[in-house]
Formats: C-alpha cells, structure tokens, sequence
C-alpha cells in the first residue's frame, strides 16, 4: 500500500483495493494500522477523497551501504558468502532489512532459512576454500586489477587482470577474467591454482555487455565437449538406454542416442558415443553392466571380455 501510495498522489479506497485485492475494510483497517506505525497516511474525506502520504514521506532501508546490498542478493547462498569473506557484510545487511520490516514479517529470515538451503559441492567431496579467494572476491567487487601467479599445466605464469565474476562449480572457485589489454579475450582460471594474487588501485572499465552466466555456460559446454576426443561403439539394452545418460556425460548420451537408428531384433540399440578416453569409457561403461555390449574399439571389447572371464570365475558359470 504504501508503495502504490509513493506512486500516486492519493488513491481512493476502492482503487486500493482493487490492486491490492483486498476489500475497502481492509484497506482502511491498513492504513490506520500504518497511521499508528508513524507511517504518515492522511485519509480525505467526501467523495472525491482517498488516501495520501504526506511529507513526501519515502520508504527506505536506512543506512544499507553498497557492499551490504550486494551481499543482501547472496544471501541465499551463506557458504560462498563465508568463503568469499562477506559474511559480515551479509549480516549486517539482514539486520538492516529486518529493522524496516513490519513487526509481523520480523521473522521472515528464520523461516526463509527453514525452507531453503544450498548445498553447492559433491558428495564425497571435501570442499577446500583457496586461501586467496577473499583477494580475489574483493577485486571482482571493486573493478580493480590483479597481477596473479597461476600454476598451468607446464609452468607458473604470471597475468596481469580484469577480474569480472566468480562461479562456484561442483565444490570448486573459478574466476572469469580479461587478461588486461586484451579486449574480448575471457579466460576461466580456477582459484586454487592461484599462488599469488596482488591487487592494485588502478580500476578498469567493466564491459556491461559482458554476461556471466551466459558465457559461463558456453565455455562450461565447450570444456565438457574439449574432453570428448575418442568415440565408442555400444549395443544398449532398453535398460540400458535409460541408464546411459547417468554413467557418461549426460548430453553426449542424449545426442548419440537421437542419432541412434531402431533396435535390433534383440531390442538391443546400437550407438556411436564420443567419451574422454578409452580408460574412462571402460569406467563408465562397466556401471552399466550387462546392459551394454562394447562392439568397437577392439581393445577395449577385449577389456570387457576379461572382466567378464574373471567375473565368471569368481562368481562361477
């Protein structure tokens, strides 16, 4: 109410109401219980009368800084939050945001908290928070340039960037960041591989074109599809076309099957499927039991011909 009221001069009864959804008794029951919480909603009388604010009076969160509002729109996420280091920030901006609230919304935070949790790693996973993490978060925040020291695959390098967004994957911190002079040039760079994070005063102009969850799920694509670089041939049960897309990558599975052709007179489907290696491909392949038949590459049939000779052997013919 009170903001349909900041937004127009007055409003009758029956027009506040009306976009409330409410009835006028209680739209006037409302407004002297606002009246009585030193909100300042004047009623005019007669027929051309409604109800006003006066004093240009303005609802607002008293106080909130930059950095707690920010935090304020992560709150749903309290671990990255701690690893971040805005754990403050974030508590502080709730305390704020329940002193404006109304006495009977005061609990809104506990019992938001009962209803929602993220819990962002694996199973089995034992998260570890990179150390320079709170370094690097604080740059992303400020606009502000690092020089970093980045363990590759062959050596240690040094970067000087634009730092522009965190992600947090599966357990794991990855910075999306512009190597500085380079225009366009994105780069993922996960965390823990930092061995030195330096951040200068000097800011740098943030492209609002950039978009993070977008270019996070192209390169995210592009990563998984880089690993695909052997290719398998399968005979799959029915069972086993069910359970393909859970034991390799779930889209791979989905694309080979659509260009898979009918089943065969045993109801077994054949289908050409790109995997990591033939290594991983005898790892996942092997969770699905009897319900698939390796055809091609050779070696590797041979591979699941003597697992089954030694599973037959321990389990007997």
């Amino acid at each position: 109410m009170v903001l349909l009221l900041q937004s127009r001069p007055s409003m009758t009864a029956a027009e506040l109401a009306r976009e409330l959804e409410v009835s006028e008794r209680t739209v006037t029951r409302d407004a002297q219980a606002l009246s009585e919480a030193g909100v300042p909603v004047y009623a005019d009388r007669g027929r051309a009368g409604g109800y006003r604010l006066i004093g240009g009076y303005r609802t607002r969160l008293t106080g909130l800084a930059r950095g707690e509002a920010e935090a304020l729109f992560l709150s749903g996420v309290p671990g990255a939050l701690r690893e971040m280091g805005l754990e403050d920030a974030a508590s502080a901006a709730r305390l704020k945001v329940s002193a404006a609230l109304l006495p009977s919304f005061s609990d809104a935070s506990r019992t938001a908290a009962q209803r929602f949790h993220l819990d962002a790693p694996n199973w089995f996973n034992e998260p570890k928070t990179p150390e320079l993490l709170p370094a690097v978060a604080d740059a992303v925040w400020d606009d502000r340039r690092i020089t970093a020291r980045y363990r590759g695959r062959e050596a240690e390098v040094e970067r000087e960037l634009e730092p522009y967004g965190l992600v947090l994957k599966a357990g794991v911190w990855y910075l999306c960041a512009r190597v500085a002079g380079q225009s366009g040039a994105y780069r993922v760079y996960r965390i823990d591989r930092f061995t030195e994070v330096t951040a200068g005063q000097e800011r740098f102009v943030r492209d609002e074109e950039f978009d993070l969850p977008g270019f996070w799920d192209e390169r995210a694509e592009q990563f998984a599809r880089s690993l695909l670089r052997a290719e398998v041939v399968v005979r799959l049960s029915g069972d086993g076309v069910r359970r393909l897309p859970y034991a390799v990558d779930p889209v791979s599975a989905r694309e080979a099957l659509e260009a898979a052709g009918a089943p065969d007179d045993d109801g077994r489907v054949t289908v050409t499927l790109p995997v990591e290696s033939e290594e991983v491909a005898h790892t996942q392949l092997s969770a699905l039991g009897p319900e698939v038949e390796v055809l091609a590459p050779e070696s590797l049939r041979a591979r699941f011909i003597s697992d089954a000779a030694r599973l037959a052997a321990l389990y007997g013919t």
